[in-house]
């Protein structure tokens, strides 16, 4: 059930239900993400209201039968000196994965995160996610750190690894 061209735009309240759905499968089915529960509608909602108040940007792919990925950034840190960086977190549609569709939307992240002045780019992936990995090695992110068994699901006990990508932007930082 391959389409050949997402369009890759900004998420509004209307997409929700599919990035919801998108979450929920990846809560369910793997590592990506280190919850146990599926998130309710309320919850995105509430996930989507503070992104846009942070202006943080929530991306979508779209084909025409709904949301075939999203994307988004957020702070890496909350404290002053880190806001530079960002982490961000890109998933797909099972119906939709290996089709480019991560890369459409890390490439449009990136672009943003440039525009916004972002200085590095933070990825937390599971050490066992060897797709994700290897997409994140295609944009130039490079591995920074290996945390070792720091999350626990299914069973097992789970390593982190931190992937990077350092941009050129600010061209003047502040301290403010």
């Amino acid at each position: 059930m391959k389409e050949t061209f997402p369009v890759i735009r900004n998420a509004s309240v209307n997409d929700l239900p599919g990035i919801l759905e998108i979450y929920n499968h990846v809560i369910a089915n793997t590592t990506a993400v280190y919850h146990y529960k599926p998130h309710t509608l309320e919850m995105r909602k509430k996930w989507f209201d503070e992104k846009e108040k942070s202006g943080a940007p929530v991306l979508i792919a779209e084909l025409k039968n709904g949301v075939a990925g999203f994307a988004t950034y957020g702070p890496f840190r909350v404290w002053p000196a880190y806001k530079y960086s960002i982490e961000h977190s890109v998933h797909v549609h099972p119906d939709f994965r290996s089709q480019g569709i991560g890369g459409m939307l890390l490439k449009r992240l990136i672009e943003i995160a440039k525009q916004n002045e972002v200085h590095t780019l933070i990825a937390g992936i599971d050490a066992n996610n060897s797709t994700s990995i290897h997409l994140h090695k295609k944009f130039g992110f490079q591995e920074a750190a290996h945390f070792k068994q720091v999350g626990y699901k299914f069973g097992k006990w789970l390593d982190l690894k931190f992937m990077q990508l350092i941009l050129e932007t600010p061209a003047n930082p502040k301290e403010d």
